[in-house]
């Protein structure tokens, strides 16, 4: 049986005896047919919003706007949502005063030749662009408290604005449930330690906190709070296909809008686990396979359908390597993953570390599973000292993992983990 498997901008060939293949897991986002161009699905979108809230109205009287835009790790359409919006605005108000405002959470900042790729020249040479700095506390002020009892802190170009708004797109997210709406305030926004507040020890390690569930979600639950706190009027957010591109628009209220978009985007991603000894999954190729930091949300798709021990394989280009210090550290400088996560569970909600959740997930995965990566030669020795096991190649990674597994153990294949809900 043949697969391609998506690897940064390419696609990895992979080829497994039919007898092996014990299922493929993928979502039917492939099947949806888009009615018209991107353009259109987006502008019916915001001519039929949510709540009957439409931009242009919203606009009239207010001196200020901030649209809160995603930064260089998300693969939103932006060329195909932002120009209605300040088309919109302007309609309503040609005087509002608009600032563009990157929600970068707890990322690096994004520069000015990634913005130019998901904006267009235009827009980045004509518009106010803010880049959103966690780390910088002057840039960011208190707004209010989270139902978690952390601090709400803000970027004052969101929090200062008359008017707040937001692009973004839903996908299924490995703690939030769902990426989207309220997360362009909480962490898109919010300084770090709002952020390292939320994505807490005892709230990672909830059995709510998982792919695809909002009910129970205690980081969902302080996600809603921040956004309501933050005044978020309205939203476009976009559904894409494996293509990234737009097949699905939602506009208008930000909590109706954002539910109605997760709700049909579950409809075509939810899977059903098939358990084998090795699971086989990809982060779905650029912009989301840029770094090992972001590869462990389609890990955890890998993880919900592997047997106990079984091996994953992860398919990933990190061309910007890690993507953060302190994932890349805790993992290097562990005794083993099991001895990091007793670490974790004992640290308080207050004093949560920088990608403290990113990596107690990873040791979570590592406790039950050896993890094959495959990636580019410079990453070998990183991999490694993560406790991870480099190859070269596809081939070469099946290669290893039967050699631990048995040579003829059941493979299930998910070419792009992070597009698919696994119901255990």
């Amino acid at each position: 049986m043949k697969f391609t498997i998506p690897y940064g901008s390419t696609k990895l060939n992979l080829d497994l005896p039919d007898e092996q293949v014990a299922g493929v897991l993928t979502s039917h986002i492939g099947d949806l047919k888009a009615e018209g161009s991107e353009d259109s699905i987006v502008r019916a979108a915001m001519a039929d919003p949510f709540g009957g809230i439409y931009l242009r109205d919203m606009a009239v009287g207010k001196k200020t706007a901030t649209i809160i835009i995603s930064d260089h790790t998300r693969p939103v359409p932006s060329k195909h949502i932002i120009p209605f919006m300040l088309e919109e605005l302007r309609e309503g108000n040609p005087d509002i005063a608009i600032t563009l405002l990157v929600a970068t959470g707890f990322h690096r900042l994004t520069d000015d030749k990634e913005l130019r790729a998901k904006l267009g020249d235009k827009i980045v040479d004509e518009e106010k662009i803010v880049v959103h700095d966690s780390a910088n506390a002057a840039s960011n002020v208190k707004i209010g408290v989270l139902p978690s009892g952390a601090d709400l802190i803000i970027d004052k170009v969101a929090a200062e604005a008359d008017l707040l708004v937001s692009e973004g797109f839903i996908e299924p997210h490995f703690f939030a449930g769902f990426s989207g709406g309220r997360k362009s305030v909480l962490p898109g926004v919010s300084d770090r330690v709002t952020v390292m507040g939320n994505h807490c020890s005892a709230f990672i390690d909830s059995e709510f906190s998982r792919t695809g569930i909002l009910e129970g979600n205690p980081i969902h639950k302080d996600m809603i709070a921040a956004a309501k706190q933050a005044d978020l009027s309205y939203i476009v957010n976009v559904v894409i296909d494996e293509d990234k591109k737009v097949v699905a628009a939602y506009a208008g209220d930000p909590f109706a809008a954002h539910e109605a978009g997760c709700a049909f985007l579950k409809g075509y991603c939810k899977v059903d686990a098939i358990p084998a000894d090795i699971v086989i999954t990809s982060n779905g190729g650029a912009p989301l396979d840029q770094n090992m930091y972001q590869c462990v949300k389609s890990m955890t798709a890998a993880e919900a359908t592997a047997k106990e021990g079984g091996v994953i394989i992860l398919c990933a280009e990190c061309a910007d390597g890690t993507g953060g210090e302190g994932f890349y550290n805790a993992l290097k400088n562990c005794e083993s993953p099991a001895a990091l996560m007793e670490e974790i569970l004992k640290v308080p909600q207050d004093e949560t570390q920088p990608d403290q959740w990113e990596y107690q997930i990873q040791a979570r995965i590592l406790m039950h599973h050896p993890v094959i990566y495959v990636s580019r030669p410079e990453m070998q020795q990183t991999i490694e000292e993560m406790k991870m096991i480099y190859a070269p190649d596809i081939d070469a990674a099946v290669a290893k993992a039967k050699e631990l597994k048995g040579a003829g153990a059941k493979i299930t294949v998910i070419p792009n983990g992070i597009a698919v809900i696994v119901d255990k």
